[in-house]
């Protein structure tokens, strides 16, 4: 068996991690997933931001725990979610790094959603 990459942003492939000032609110099934004004915004590379929010200001009664995992060289295993009111549209919809790399450690303790499994994500200054 092959050793996975663990790679380190830089120029070449920068992140970010920014607190972010922005109400967030996620919807699926006519329910409040998650509710927050405490996201963080990852910006890695040319990609588009991710809004990362508290597992604490998201309805964990609404989730449950998939065997799907995956894995980036950069921030580490993830980790999947459905959101049962969703139905099958929300399957896999929320990924999060229980123990990311060092470089993106601030991450810990927070979830990111796919915006295409959820029915929306409303984002207020």
């Amino acid at each position: 068996m092959s050793q996975r990459p663990e790679l380190v942003p830089g120029p070449d492939h920068p992140i970010t991690i920014t607190p972010s000032t922005a109400h967030i609110v996620v919807k699926v099934g006519g329910k409040v997933v998650a509710d927050t004004h405490s996201a963080l915004t990852l910006q890695e590379s040319t990609y588009p931001p991710v809004p990362y929010i508290p597992i604490g200001d998201v309805d964990q009664s609404l989730l449950e725990r998939t065997e799907t995992t995956t894995y980036c060289p950069y921030k580490g295993d993830a980790s999947y979610y459905s959101i049962t009111a969703g139905g099958d549209k929300s399957v896999d919809a929320i990924w999060v790094y229980e123990n990311p790399r060092e470089a993106v450690a601030e991450i810990k303790g927070h979830v990111a959603f796919y915006p295409d499994r959820v029915d929306s994500i409303e984002v207020t200054a």
